[in-house]
């Protein structure tokens, strides 16, 4: 391709990237370091707005919580994605109807899916769930008041929404290996199980590594989904990163876009990382296929 006719196809896309990510992420930056309210120019104030998140108890509150549900949730994801898709990848005749049945959380927006999700706990909607533990000779569990069981709802459904993301991802990837593998590591006696960890799981472990950074980028930024699922996010400790910062940029006529767009900076910063270990083991995978 010749360079007139490469920046002739490449240039709208680089518009449009510059136009959605790139100016407001330096606006973001900005801002970030003013004092800024809608209708009036801001004011510097340096690095006041990162010392008050950072000194904010409720800012380690919600930091804490979205790191560990991004943690559990991920590896939740990588385990049962994976047991899905050894399965589904044995099906033939039936797996589009497999499949199809199995996207339908994926496909909903995101805050349509986690009202529905949260009728099942909801007394006020039937709440399945606390009829089954009752059957089961259990106490009534408050999923939406306390902390620790709201924290469970929150994974659940994140998990619920996910998990078929990951399954198709990984799927993609089990199909793409060789049978000469698996056939040689049945013929040299190896079960099932030691197939899978020593042999499957390492030639796919690209994939794996491009579901954990997806998985990890998307839960670091939960936060309609917890409109639904944890009304109380702030009293109970629940209160996602996102969460917070609309809290402090927008709701409630805070309007404080400075400390809001410090947030985002800070949590840009925890994103990447999160993603070191990952992004290094895919450019070393990258450069010894080379």
């Amino acid at each position: 391709m010749k360079t007139r006719e490469f920046w002739l196809l490449f240039a709208p896309s680089l518009l449009v990237m510059g136009a959605l990510l790139v100016l407001p992420l330096v606006r973001t930056v900005q801002w970030s370091f003013e004092q800024v309210r809608y209708g009036s120019p801001g004011s510097f104030v340096g690095l006041d707005n990162f010392v008050y998140a950072l000194t904010d108890p409720r800012f380690h509150r919600a930091v804490a919580f979205t790191v560990i549900v991004t943690v559990i949730t991920t590896v939740i994801l990588l385990v049962f994605g994976y047991i899905i898709a050894t399965g589904v990848n044995r099906i033939t005749t039936s797996r589009p109807l497999v499949l199809g049945i199995l996207l339908v959380s994926y496909v909903l927006p995101n805050l349509v899916g986690a009202v529905a999700f949260s009728w099942l706990f909801d007394d006020s909607f039937g709440g399945v769930v606390n009829r089954f533990i009752g059957l089961m000779g259990g106490t009534q569990v408050l999923w939406f008041t306390d902390q620790v069981p709201n924290a469970i709802l929150v994974i659940a459904n994140t998990v619920w929404s996910m998990l078929p993301f990951a399954m198709l991802i990984i799927l993609a990837g089990l199909q793409g290996v060789p049978n000469e593998l698996k056939e040689a590591a049945k013929i040299d006696g190896a079960s099932a199980f030691q197939t899978h960890i020593s042999v499957i799981i390492p030639t796919i472990r690209g994939v794996l590594g491009f579901v954990t950074l997806i998985t990890i980028m998307d839960v670091l930024r939960m936060f309609d989904n917890l409109i639904p699922l944890s009304p109380q996010a702030q009293s109970i400790g629940n209160e996602s990163i996102m969460l917070y910062v609309y809290s402090v940029a927008f709701a409630d006529g805070a309007q404080n876009l400075g400390l809001g767009s410090a947030i985002n900076v800070l949590t840009i910063v925890l994103i990447l990382i999160m993603l070191i270990p990952f992004i290094r083991g895919i450019f070393k995978e990258a450069k010894a296929e080379r």
